[in-house]
């Protein structure tokens, strides 16, 4: 068999597979492009409602940036809201605030996350309360991005990181959601990161502690959404707050009020979602378009680079 007859015998096979190849690729880009428009322009906003989820939301690390953002949008939709922090003080400032403004019910809980013997405090606060809505925010970060051997009192700083960011995920979740399994409604928003995505050397402890509360997300959402629960894994990248050490809003960076009124209107429709549009964008070419190497890389180079000025600015001073 000549060259000439072997070609003409692929010719079909070869239609086919170029047919269904292009088939496979405009069929999964249309279900994008609708899915996307579902979230990002229709949403879901009439979901997170009291009289849908039930009367309180829980929200912990509530008095500052994404927490206190959330304080303000839930009580706008008409939540009573207990308010879990550190600070007595800003607690009865937010929790005053809040009451005047939308006119509902507060409560307030003061604790340390960094201990681990607050629970049986939360869980007595919280007896009795029909709790529709917890988002799982409190969280402590790095003061600047360092090698894992380099941390200042590091065994000190694993227990509270631990302790913050993943034991309290997991405690919370134990308290509210026997409750609303009973009624077969609640809604669970678990604030991870996007360093939480993928490894970011020099926070390497920050990011482990968020990709562990994304995947304690999403295993707990397919374990109980037939049950009536959603738990979601929100991911977000930078927003104006304390954690960020970023001032001034942008496109990209968007304020704590902009990004949670963007985030719920995601809730039903993504059990992972980085909340907000251009986030989105960015969590795709992060993940996607990026090989991990070259990623990696990147990080490593913009962690060493924030270090150096960090650094630099305390010989400084």
């Amino acid at each position: 068999m000549d060259l000439a007859q072997y070609l003409q015998q692929l010719k079909a096979p070869l239609f086919w597979i170029g047919a269904v190849t292009v088939a496979w690729v405009s069929l999964c880009t249309v279900y994008r492009l609708v899915n996307g428009l579902r979230v990002w322009v229709l949403g879901n906003g009439t979901l997170i409602r009291p009289s849908k989820l039930g009367k309180w939301a829980v929200v912990t690390g509530a008095t500052d940036g994404i927490g206190k953002a959330y304080t303000e949008e839930l009580a706008r939709r008409g939540f009573a809201i207990v308010l879990i922090s550190r600070t007595q003080e800003k607690l009865v400032e937010v929790s005053s605030a809040i009451e005047s403004r939308y006119k509902v019910e507060t409560k307030i809980i003061s604790v340390d996350f960094g201990s681990t013997d607050i629970y049986s405090k939360i869980e007595s606060a919280l007896a009795g309360l029909e709790v529709g809505v917890l988002v799982n925010n409190v969280g402590v970060s790095y003061s600047y991005p360092e090698f894992f051997l380099n941390i200042p009192n590091l065994d000190q700083f694993i227990n509270n990181m631990i302790n913050i960011n993943i034991i309290s995920v997991c405690q919370m979740t134990r308290l509210v959601l026997p409750r609303m399994v009973e009624r077969s409604k609640g809604v669970i928003l678990n604030i991870a990161s996007a360093s939480g995505m993928y490894p970011v050397p020099l926070l390497t402890l920050y990011s482990s502690s968020k990709a562990f509360v994304d995947y304690f997300s999403r295993g707990l959402d397919a374990e109980y959404r037939n049950k009536g629960i959603i738990v979601q894994s929100v991911l977000p990248f930078y927003v104006t707050t304390k954690l960020s050490k970023i001032k001034k809003a942008s496109l990209d960076v968007p304020t704590p009020e902009h990004y949670v009124a963007a985030q719920l209107s995601t809730v039903g429709l993504q059990s992972q979602t980085n909340g907000y549009l251009p986030h989105a964008i960015m969590g795709w070419v992060t993940t996607v378009l990026l090989p991990a190497t070259v990623l990696n890389k990147i990080m490593m180079s913009m962690g060493l680079s924030q270090r150096a000025r960090y650094l630099k600015k305390q010989k400084q001073g």
